[in-house]
């Protein structure tokens, strides 16, 4: 998992740690968008029906073969390799049901079909059996990508300007304080941002992705927000009826344990894309859309780039369109290259490596001293 440089792009793997830290470049790109759209082949933004539901179809069928095995012939294992079986299960299940999850992320950007019924159809049924409030993500992640490295409008991992640390951040600014911080962040992180909208943009009032009045929402999305609650809570009285039946155990072990996977891949990813110590924030007076989207780097997780449809290896490519189908992002991932230039980030590092050093690298934002563009912001990580 996560090793690196991946053979189809050597000057990528070439790359030194000191050239995957240089910070990338903030000044505005001498390339329009439509410049960009211009090199990716047209037939990468068509979307397939059929292919986009093979790719459900085979999730959906790996995962259902795990249950099985699982179900039916641990028990016949020897008592101690049951300890290392369910485990594996929990890894491999939790891996798979990770790729359900970027499937239906792909519903909530119109990126699945020509069709927004079937795509907010398939989305709602996906992400609701994952316990994700389908539409309530999908207008606030719309939010992230409308602004995408702002400070003052993004909505998720919005990093802290050193003024706003709290006052215990020192105690944690060491390597099992990292390490804590990692845990919490991989376990609760998802929920307590879906609860809380920890980690997300302030707002005047508490915000919550399972309130329609919450104000992360306009009015005229109001409604489908009770809809993603309804989705939920038709899915948490299904666990309920199971826990009835086959016990709370049997539930935790199949379905919970790789849940608990699927959300710490989710805050994983997602922070790793947007966390890097060459990667600028901007305030309102130097934000604009597309150095924004070009704010976030690709990463390399292996296998595991195919188990979670690419979307870790080309989300630089995701942020330029995200209606674009996940099956041409690494065909257009090839083609946007030679145009971004040094505005493209791939960094190759191994996933465990990087976590760490991020969270070493990444404790806050401010701009340089003396620099004049005082609206760009970059990570450090000294406290005194």
């Amino acid at each position: 998992m996560g090793a690196g440089g991946r053979m189809s792009t050597p000057s990528e793997g070439n790359k030194s740690q000191s050239d995957v830290l240089q910070r990338v470049p903030h000044s505005k790109p001498p390339f329009t968008v439509g410049d960009v759209k211009k090199a990716i082949p047209p037939h990468c933004f068509k979307r397939s029906v059929l292919h986009s539901f093979s790719f459900v179809l085979y999730d959906l069928v790996i995962a259902f073969l795990l249950y099985y095995v699982a179900t039916n012939y641990f028990h016949l294992l020897p008592y101690n390799l049951s300890y290392v079986a369910w485990p594996l299960y929990w890894i491999c299940q939790g891996c798979n049901l990770t790729g359900v999850w970027v499937i239906a992320h792909e519903c909530g950007h119109h990126a699945f079909s020509d069709y927004q019924w079937l795509d907010d159809t398939v989305g709602l049924v996906l992400h609701s059996s994952l316990l994700v409030p389908y539409f309530s993500w999908k207008y606030s992640h719309r939010r992230h990508h409308s602004n995408t490295g702002s400070m003052d409008r993004d909505e998720v991992f919005v990093p802290k300007l050193k003024s706003s640390m709290k006052w215990f951040s020192t105690y944690l600014n060491n390597p099992p304080g990292r390490i804590l911080i990692l845990v919490v962040q991989l376990t609760l992180g998802w929920p307590l941002y879906l609860m809380f909208n920890v980690s997300g943009r302030p707002y005047d009032r508490f915000a919550c992705h399972f309130d329609p009045n919450s104000p992360i929402y306009t009015d005229r999305e109001r409604l489908q927000i009770f809809v993603s609650d309804a989705g939920i809570f038709a899915v948490l009285y299904v666990l309920y009826t199971l826990v009835a039946a086959k016990g709370l155990a049997w539930v935790v072990c199949v379905y919970g344990c790789p849940l608990l996977i699927v959300n710490g891949f989710l805050v994983l990813i997602t922070y790793l894309q947007h966390t890097h110590p060459s990667l600028p924030h901007y305030d309102t007076s130097e934000w604009d859309w597309l150095r924004g989207a070009l704010a976030t780097v690709d990463r390399d997780y292996g296998i595991l780039n195919k188990v979670f449809h690419n979307i870790t290896d080309t989300h630089v490519a995701h942020h330029l369109f995200s209606t674009m189908p996940h099956y041409h992002a690494m065909e257009a991932t090839k083609a946007i290259k030679p145009i971004l230039g040094d505005y493209y980030q791939f960094d190759g590092t191994s996933i465990w490596k990087a976590m760490y050093r991020e969270a070493k690298e990444c404790v806050y934002v401010e701009p340089d001293e003396g620099d004049q563009n005082k609206g760009v912001f970059w990570y450090k990580n000294k406290l005194h």
